[in-house]
């Protein structure tokens, strides 16, 4: 958390500021079952008081709501508007959108893009699969600590070692809060980095399983992570190598489209 002490005097008195959108960002990872007030305090490590005097004003300013029956605290309507104003802020998400339509269709499993945003992964898009049983693990808009799920470690592998040691640190609170140790991220990590991609034998879903291969500029910048999620029958170990291939064909289509738009733009 930046403190007073450390803000240059450009930023200086912006000290409020920075711990509401850290707030913001805790209570947006609730999505729609919300959050405590102590989860907001021990995710930020800002003290209680603070916390509460915060999410008073954000609710008074309409940028949260808290549920009257279980009094916890969810992203508020304000925020939803606001988000209107750059319907196209996202436009990774309409290169992405053909690409997953085509994988779900042709493999038959739902297929998620997600995005980092400083020290978390947001999932920016999600397209089902075409079998009947449909693995709907997150939302689109989820929010979680790096190297959570298998999109989260792609991009979290995505960082530089001292940017990843910096991450994991900053975000120890909240991995141990999801019974997720360093020594067990760390493990994960050197397995995606033997493999090229992420595999998850239990998904978020219990009976699942999950694959992500990240998303890269030409020029080798990850873009993002490609997840595919399906029931653990349909992903056999026997099917890991293909599915990858198709995922990572897909991936290397989007990260030239997207490169070509800037390009274009560019002109």
């Amino acid at each position: 958390m930046t403190d007073a002490a450390s803000e240059s005097p450009a930023t200086a008195g912006a000290q409020s500021v920075r711990r509401a959108l850290a707030v913001l960002r805790i209570v947006a990872a609730g999505q729609e079952h919300g959050v405590r007030l102590l989860d907001v305090a021990q995710a930020t490590d800002l003290n209680r008081a603070t916390v509460h005097r915060l999410l008073q004003v954000l609710m008074e300013e309409g940028a949260v709501e808290q549920d009257a029956a279980t009094r916890r605290y969810l992203i508020g309507g304000e925020v939803s508007l606001m988000g209107l104003a750059r319907s196209a802020g996202f436009p990774l998400r309409a290169v992405a959108a053909p690409h997953l339509q085509a994988l779900a269709e042709a493999e038959g499993e739902t297929c998620f893009l997600t995005i980092r945003n400083g020290d978390d992964s947001v999932c920016l898009a999600r397209h089902p699969g075409s079998y009947a049983v449909k693995v709907l693990s997150i939302e689109v808009g989820a929010r979680r600590p790096l190297g959570v799920g298998v999109s989260g470690l792609v991009l979290l592998d995505s960082l530089s070692e001292e940017e990843r040691a910096a991450t994991m640190q900053r975000n120890a609170r909240r991995l141990r809060a999801l019974h997720i140790e360093p020594d067990e991220l760390r493990q994960r990590l050197r397995l995606l980095q033997r493999r090229g991609y992420a595999y998850a034998p239990t998904g978020v879903v219990p009976g699942t399983r999950a694959l992500a291969v990240p998303v890269r500029h030409p020029q080798g910048a990850v873009l993002a992570g490609l997840a595919v999620t399906a029931i653990k029958d349909r992903l056999p170990d026997d099917r890991v190598p293909r599915l990858v291939q198709a995922m990572e064909r897909h991936a290397r289509q989007m990260g030239q489209q997207w490169a070509e738009r800037d390009r274009v733009k560019r002109r």
